[in-house]
């Protein structure tokens, strides 16, 4: 079971063992994490998911869509980090995955 680290706006961090096949927004919402508020339940049509994943699990995200990209340009806080939470399928290769939720918009 991988162990991920989310880190809270407030700079706080929560060790969670998730299981494969979660997106990344259930596991946090699942955790009680209420930062994330996930408005779209997980559609990607809303962004209220948005994080920022470590850049050394680059090569084991699923790849960006062109839906996910448009959503996260609405963002003023994206960067090369940026993802939506609900768009990252948890695979056993994330094991150590740490991820921030983004400042709000």
């Amino acid at each position: 079971m991988p162990i991920m680290t989310i880190v809270t706006r407030s700079g706080e961090e929560r060790q969670l063992a998730v299981n494969p096949g979660l997106s990344l927004m259930e596991v946090i919402r699942d955790a009680g994490v209420d930062e994330l508020l996930a408005l779209c339940g997980g559609c990607c049509s809303c962004a209220t998911c948005h994080v920022k994943v470590d850049p050394e699990f680059a090569a084991v995200l699923p790849p960006i869509s062109d839906d996910e990209s448009a959503l996260l340009d609405s963002s003023h806080h994206r960067d090369a980090r940026s993802r939506l939470a609900c768009q990252v399928l948890i695979t056993k290769a994330m094991d150590g995955l740490r991820a921030e939720i983004a400042p709000e918009d």
